[in-house]
């Protein structure tokens, strides 16, 4: 079973992708923090149930316009015909989404954006299948992992550069990926150092339990 009638899939796949790229190129934002804020749209619960007046009824300009509440003038989109690493992100992730059901909210908070569009190359060149089977063996590995753990992977940092970056020692972040020491007890200041350097909210690090899919 997929989120939506198959006969929306393309249209879908081209908004979200052209939305990615204007909100990046066009609008001048930062993909995860974009994300972000389409995450806490409406747009994006419409987008995953299938809603054709936004899969299919908006342009991805208009999408990003909605997420980003801008209703003043605008840069108009230039389109290559190359398409941006943001663009095929969007059109890949879309079709993802559709296959599995998940919302994107479940799809990245196990490998983010900015995971994904390093994933560019080598895999633009490859079907899409493949990009979506890397995904899914990404989601599998990394469901039973500590919230910390996760996020720290997906940003490519090693825990030691973490450590330096946040001035946390190197062992107590090992026990809190390892589950030694409980997250949601450590200081205030713990969580808000380690959220900055891994760019999220500090309430994404710590440590709930994942409703069944």
């Amino acid at each position: 079973m997929n989120a939506y009638d198959r006969m929306y899939l393309e249209k879908a796949r081209i908004a979200l992708g052209r939305m990615l790229d204007y909100a990046v190129y066009g609008l001048k934002y930062d993909l995860s923090v974009f994300w972000d804020m389409f995450l806490v749209s409406k747009i994006a619960r419409r987008f995953e149930q299938g809603d054709a007046s936004v899969i299919a009824g908006r342009s991805g300009v208009e999408l990003a316009l909605m997420v980003t509440g801008k209703d003043q003038e605008y840069p108009k989109p230039v389109y290559s015909l190359e398409k941006s690493e943001e663009y095929w992100v969007g059109w890949a992730l879309a079709y993802y989404q559709w296959k599995t059901c998940l919302s994107f909210s479940q799809i990245t908070s196990f490998i983010s954006i900015e995971e994904m569009r390093r994933m560019y190359s080598p895999y633009h060149e490859m079907d899409v299948r493949q990009f979506c089977d890397r995904i899914s063996e990404l989601y599998i590995e990394r469901k039973e992992m500590t919230n910390l753990k996760r996020r720290r992977l997906a940003a490519g940092i090693s825990q030691s550069q973490l450590a330096q970056i946040t001035g946390i020692p190197v062992r107590t972040i090992q026990q809190y990926e390892q589950g030694q020491k409980d997250i949601n007890r450590a200081r205030a200041e713990y969580v808000i150092h380690l959220s900055r350097a891994l760019y999220c909210d500090p309430q994404q690090l710590l440590e709930y339990k994942l409703k069944e899919e």
